[in-house]
């Protein structure tokens, strides 16, 4: 995201659609939305199979591997890029019910920042929740977490692009490399990330380099700054090990003296265009955001939000229109608190074509960000991290596009990982002791369904290592033999949807013991 004006991220637990040539008449059909339109028409018989396999680009689309168009219409889940090195929320959510709910919200694809850190042998995460959830997630690095949710994506049938976000925790940088984190580091990092995923068509592809600034330049030709040519350099490494990724190039901050958002000025590629050794894989990318983020002359303007299609067309927008390859809106968001913003998010969504009227012949996009703890945008999250802001979530109605078959764990296009649950019915549960007066206490036992399928029933066993016994329990019926408890779910609350939890409630006298371990089976 833009950082120049942008508060610090929370890392602790922390309008007007412009057509191509001028306005056609109702129905009209421009530049190939004949056949878009076509493909809109017969999404719902289409649905099931669009985006399968690896994909490529054909002039300004992006088509699957069985050629037809699909529209990347989707969110960034940031966290992997700062220092607890793993996504954010996973202390307050399990990350299979997160992935799940993008999915029901009608996004199709997950941009997952990063930094180099991660690539570190041994970097560890941080601020992970296993009381109840994420309990495969125990002991694992953070490439490890990373594989778990790339593999549940490719399950929900959720496409990811990864986002070299930072070289490392502490920042990001104007250019790619620092002192810290060389050139050369920078591409050995992206090779790997490409050979560990390569034969696993959930991840895409790679977003090089996270919003380049000055004095990162485009075409100057000087190899230190020239962000175009170490796009080249970096897009080339990458598909030398992995050739069926797209490789996303963002833009930089100011060319030929016109000045923009970090990554998101386009306009030296029709002079200095992106050169990739393997064709058909190249994606370029912008930024653009609100005022709520920073100030752009354009906001002031007396004819806004009307002066906004032809800023864009000038930045990033003209890449699309003229057919030289696909435009991905890799990052844009709001705190959408004022009428200038809410008027810009209104154009924008306008200016990036309706799936509905144009179907995949249109702007691709990841809106910034689901997370709730963005300083200067907030997310589609609240601060809950289970509450969806429906007015934000809104506005992005009519750009959502078709979502994706959900893989096969033994499909090659979605493998999983060794030891990964797979499409189980899995559950766990933690047991907590909510008040104790010396005569007797109350206890909860919450469940939560781990699995990657709906539970339709559950039990839960403990055995005390005292003589507690059970007096009275709500939300569940029980047994008691000895110290051993077995309580089944109510009627109202065995069904639960993978990621959801329920709670039970007992009263207890005292017979002296630890908290007793619980376990949970899905029945």
């Amino acid at each position: 995201m833009f950082r120049s004006l942008r508060r610090a991220l929370c890392v602790t637990v922390a309008a007007f659609l412009l057509p191509l040539a001028g306005v056609q008449p109702a129905g009209a059909a421009g530049p190939g939305e004949g056949t878009a339109r076509a493909a809109a028409g017969t999404a719902t018989t289409r649905a099931a199979a669009a985006g399968e396999g690896y994909w490529h680009t054909s002039g300004r689309r992006i088509l699957d591997a069985s050629g037809q168009p699909v529209r990347i219409a989707g969110i960034n889940w940031f966290g992997f890029e700062t220092d607890v090195r793993v996504a954010h929320g996973l202390w307050a959510r399990d990350y299979k019910g997160m992935l799940d709910q993008i999915k029901s919200l009608g996004y199709n694809t997950v941009r997952v920042p990063y930094s180099d850190d991660i690539l570190k042998p041994g970097a560890l995460p941080g601020s992970i929740n296993h009381d109840g959830i994420n309990t495969d997630l125990r002991g694992l690095t953070s490439l490890q977490v990373l594989d778990r949710i790339v593999a549940h994506a490719g399950r929900a049938g959720l496409k990811v692009v990864l986002d070299r976000h930072r070289p490392d925790a502490a920042a990001q940088s104007a250019l790619w490399y620092t002192d810290a984190v060389p050139e050369s580091t920078w591409i050995t990092n992206l090779k790997a990330l490409a050979t560990r995923y390569r034969g696993d068509s959930t991840v895409i592809g790679i977003d090089l380099h996270n919003e380049p600034r000055d004095p990162a330049c485009w075409g100057c030709g000087d190899t230190a700054r020239d962000w175009r040519l170490a796009a080249e350099r970096a897009g080339n490494a990458v598909l030398s090990v992995n050739p069926e990724l797209l490789v996303f190039v963002e833009g930089v901050q100011s060319h030929n003296g016109a000045n923009g958002w970090w990554g998101g000025n386009l306009m030296g590629v029709a002079e200095h265009p992106v050169r990739l050794d393997v064709p058909g894989r190249l994606v370029y990318s912008a930024h653009d955001y609100a005022t709520s983020v920073a100030q752009q002359p354009w906001f002031n303007d007396p004819s806004f939000p009307a002066n906004m299609p032809g800023i864009w067309d000038k930045y990033w927008g003209h890449v699309f229109k003229q057919n030289i390859a696909p435009v991905w809106l890799g990052e844009f968001g709001t705190t959408l608190q004022s009428g200038v913003d809410q008027r810009w998010l209104s154009a924008l969504v306008s200016y990036l074509r309706s799936t509905s009227q144009h179907g995949a012949d249109s702007f691709h996009w990841t809106f910034w960000s689901w997370n709730p703890n963005s300083g200067d945008t907030g997310g589609i999250l609240k601060d809950d991290w289970t509450t969806v802001d429906t007015v934000k979530d809104g506005y992005l109605a009519d750009i959502k596009a078709p979502g994706f078959a959900a893989g096969d764990p033994g499909d090659p296009g979605d493998p999983g990982d060794p030891g990964d649950p797979g499409d189980t019915a899995e559950c766990a549960a933690a047991y907590t002791v909510s008040s104790d007066w010396g005569g007797g206490f109350n206890a909860d036992v919450k469940v939560t369904n781990t699995g990657t399928v709906p539970l339709t029933s559950w039990k839960v066993t403990w055995t005390w290592s005292g003589t507690q016994r059970v007096t009275s329990m709500w939300n569940a019926s029980y047994t008691q033999s000895g110290a051993t408890v077995t309580a089944v779910n109510a009627g109202h609350n065995g069904a639960l949807a993978a990621g959801a939890s329920t709670s039970l409630g007992f009263g207890g006298a005292p017979g002296g013991g630890s908290v007793p371990q619980v376990s949970c089976t899905a029945t």
